[in-house]
């Protein structure tokens, strides 16, 4: 599915409005974010009467309605407006699935390591801003987290490749041969937040066992770029080289959580700055985000119109993680969610957001999920480089409370504004956990388990196909930086 380029009669529907933003007033920022998240629920129904919770409406992917979830925690986080928990707690508690580790049964057959991923990591993030917990005979978010990752754990396959995670799950899903950097890297990142938020040093070396084996196969360079994946049947020696802001963020999130959790390492810090400075070379221009391997060529998909919205929510937890990082960060937030407020003038309101933030132009003729998503994420996450009062850092590297991220940004300080650092269990986290759930069933459910049909079985290649075909599209047109 590709985004729609229906440029006149969409810029006909618009106005001038756009969504301004004032990135050195908290209220400005608020006020922006209140009206991108309300746009992007008009698209959601899985809290109306008869329909599915947790579920966006085809043809959206099921993952796709996690990471909703996820930017809408941290609009909850950033703004302290609690007008979408209950949906989101709703639809993600429908979507635990009967074992309790985000494996439902209406989506097993099709569902992808990083599919898992993406809801386990809003669970994650669900336990470090310490969302409003679920009742005390529902699974509870740390548990689901620690779940998923050990069932991804129990997928690690050295058959191929000297290790790694397989994209799919399940060998009759088509990309059953591909081991990419966002299935990996969603085990990366959980593991690194894993362990800063239980102390548990086992995460920690699962994290750094994955990030060892993306790099001795080349998914992540001496130059920290990082690539899609790689087809484990060539034992990995033929690399796709596109790269995409999400797996750069979940990396760049995962290593500041190690260097916050090791209390400052030079190793992790290095890994840090490393990937930040790569990124901000790759994915913007004059200092705007931007999509670069499918945006310049008008050929993102559903799925790739999303990526900016996590990018953004990486960037801004890495400022907090490892404050350092807030000098180069912090502008570039700036910069991206004021051009971002610009594309928000389209549709009948004038808030609806386009994708193209970095043409200086209004509304760019595209609407999605996806689209609304990004500039959410973006707007929101504008808001940590707002000057806050002091709190309790742990030291200069961040310490295991996180940090302040200080004079990076705006003119005042507001007084008002939390650290928005992620809790641990030893500073305040309410979440309880579960560090045996997911074990009963090793090897990541058993193909035994699903039964599938003839139909089911094409059905699910379709879908696949459909996806590597957008990245090979957009390894065609795409010549990418080296």
């Amino acid at each position: 599915m590709r985004i729609q380029n229906s440029w006149w009669p969409a810029l006909l529907l618009g106005s001038t409005a756009a969504i301004t933003v004032d990135p050195t007033s908290s209220a400005s920022i608020k006020s922006a974010a209140s009206t991108a998240a309300h746009g992007l629920l008009t698209f959601y129904h899985g809290n109306e009467t008869g329909q599915i919770p947790g579920l966006l409406p085809p043809p959206h992917f099921w993952w796709e309605t996690g990471g909703m979830f996820m930017t809408l925690i941290d609009y909850w986080r950033y703004t302290g407006d609690t007008t979408y928990n209950s949906l989101v707690s709703e639809g993600m508690l429908f979507q635990t699935g009967p074992e309790e580790d985000f494996m439902p049964p209406n989506q097993t057959k099709t569902e992808g390591n990083d599919d898992q991923g993406f809801w386990a990591m809003a669970a994650m993030l669900a336990a470090e801003t310490n969302f409003p917990n679920p009742p005390p005979d529902q699974p509870q978010w740390l548990a689901l987290a620690q779940a998923v990752f050990n069932e991804m754990a129990s997928r690690w396959d050295e058959t191929t490749c000297g290790g790694g995670l397989k994209w799919q799950i399940f060998p009759f899903n088509n990309g059953f041969n591909y081991k990419n950097s966002i299935a990996n890297g969603c085990f990366f990142n959980l593991g690194a937040r894993l362990a800063r938020y239980t102390g548990n040093q086992t995460y920690a070396n699962w994290a750094t066992r994955v990030w060892d084996w993306e790099a001795s196969i080349g998914l992540i360079d001496t130059d920290f770029n990082i690539y899609d994946g790689a087809t484990d049947t060539t034992n990995c020696t033929s690399i796709d080289r596109l790269q995409w802001t999400y797996n750069a963020g979940i990396y760049l999130h995962g290593a500041a959580n190690l260097f916050n959790f090791t209390e400052g390492s030079t190793l992790w810090g290095d890994r840090v700055s490393g990937i930040l400075k790569r990124s901000s070379e790759v994915f913007f221009k004059d200092g705007v985000m931007i999509e670069q391997a499918c945006e310049n060529g008008n050929n993102c998909n559903i799925d790739q119109s999303s990526f900016k919205a996590f990018f953004s929510s990486w960037l801004a937890s890495t400022t907090i993680l490892a404050p350092s990082t807030a000098s180069t960060i912090a502008p570039l937030l700036t910069s991206s969610a004021k051009a971002a407020g610009l594309q928000c003038s389209g549709g009948a309101d004038g808030t609806t957001c386009g994708f193209k933030w970095t043409t200086g132009a209004a509304y760019d003729g595209t609407t999605g999920v996806g689209q609304q998503m990004s500039a959410l994420g973006i707007l929101q996450s504008a808001m940590v480089q707002i000057p806050r009062k002091a709190v309790s850092t742990g030291g200069s590297t961040g310490g295991n409370s996180g940090g302040n991220t200080g004079s990076s940004g705006g003119s005042s300080e507001d007084d008002s504004l939390p650290s928005f650092a992620p809790v641990t269990n030893t500073t305040g986290g309410t979440s309880v956990g579960d560090a045996s759930a997911g074990i009963s069933k090793p090897g990541g459910y058993e193909v035994k388990e699903i039964k599938t049909t003839m139909k089911d079985t094409i059905a699910a290649s379709f879908l696949t196909v459909g996806i590597v075909g957008s990245v090979i599209g957009g390894s065609i047109i795409m010549v990418l930086e080296s």
